[in-house]
C-alpha cells in the first residue's frame, strides 16, 4: 500500500477497531487536538486512546512501546500509557498501531516533556543494564 492511499482519520480508526476489537465498536473515537509528527492520536471511549503511525519509520515504536511501557511502568514516578492492545496492519492501512489507556497525562505535551526529561537518569540506569534496545 502506498502512504499517499489513505488518510488517518477517525473513520479509518472506526474501521480497523470494528475488524479487529468488535468488543469496543460502540466506543466513540475522536481526534486528540496536539497529535504530533509520528503519530496521529485519537480518544477511544472515556478510558482509552488510539495511536497510529503516520509514517511507516514510525512503525517499529508500536512494539517497542508494547513491551517496554509494561515494564519500565513500575519503576516511574511518571504515570505513563498502558498499552491495552495491538492493532496489525490491513488492508486499510498498512503498519501496527496501539490502543492504550488514558490518562490526564496524554494530551499534555509539555507536562510529559518535562517529565521524560527528568526521567533521562531512570532510562540511562535501565540501558546500562542492557533493558532496553
Amino acid at each position: 500500500m502506498n502512504h499517499q492511499q489513505f488518510i488517518i482519520d477517525d473513520t479509518l480508526v472506526r474501521r480497523l477497531v470494528e475488524a479487529q476489537f468488535p468488543q469496543w465498536n460502540d466506543l466513540p473515537v475522536r481526534p486528540v487536538a496536539a497529535g504530533g509528527w509520528d503519530n496521529k492520536t485519537f480518544r477511544f471511549g472515556e478510558k482509552m486512546l488510539v495511536r497510529m503511525p503516520s509514517d511507516e519509520g514510525y512503525e517499529a515504536q508500536v512494539q517497542k512501546e508494547q513491551k517496554w511501557l509494561p515494564l519500565l511502568s513500575p519503576h516511574l514516578s511518571l504515570k505513563i500509557p498502558e498499552p491495552i492492545a495491538m492493532g496489525v496492519p490491513s488492508e486499510n492501512y498498512p503498519w501496527n498501531w496501539s490502543i492504550y489507556n488514558w490518562n490526564c497525562l496524554s494530551n499534555h505535551t509539555g507536562y510529559l516533556q518535562s517529565a521524560i526529561t527528568s526521567s533521562i537518569a531512570l532510562l540511562a540506569m535501565f540501558a546500562n543494564m542492557g533493558l532496553v534496545v
